[in-house]
């Protein structure tokens, strides 16, 4: 059996964490399924309840890899706001770890170069994981509704 998955975010504002993550990730919204002209479109006439459909006219609230490679995140538009820590959260291995680039300071120079840029996006840092002594360096950031994530 071949098993397809996606990551799905709880957020209250699906198209700003799109904008944030085809940013980051190097992705793009999803488009409307062939043969609709918009998201709005399709699930209308699934029969989903309008009250069900409000923000919907700005997307799908997914997001994909334009190289098929990686999955899908869809944004999940939920009441509640964001309470605690994730107990599931990205990884994005800007340097390849130290088997790829044996050297510290060069891995934390790409590191923080990206730390820069997706705070200019809308992150903002967590705290910094880089223990005294070791050969390892990240950073904990989160994406603009609270989520964390890492830069490894």
């Amino acid at each position: 059996m071949t098993t397809t998955w996606q990551l799905t975010i709880d957020c209250a504002d699906p198209q700003r964490l799109v904008a944030f993550w085809c940013e980051a990730l190097g992705y793009e919204p999803e488009p409307a399924p062939e043969g609709w002209e918009s998201w709005l479109a399709y699930w209308r006439s699934l029969g989903i309840p309008e009250e069900d459909l409000e923000g919907a006219e700005n997307g799908s609230g997914g997001v994909i890899d334009p190289s098929g490679r990686y999955p899908r995140i869809w944004f999940q538009p939920v009441p509640e706001g964001k309470a605690v820590k994730n107990r599931l959260h990205l990884d994005l291995k800007i340097t390849g770890g130290p088997l790829v680039v044996p050297d510290r300071a060069q891995r934390k120079e790409r590191v923080d170069a990206e730390v820069e840029r997706l705070v200019g996006l809308g992150a903002s840092i967590a705290y910094l994981n880089a223990p005294e002594g070791a050969n390892y360096y990240a950073v904990t950031l989160h994406d603009p509704e609270g989520n964390e994530f890492c830069l490894v």
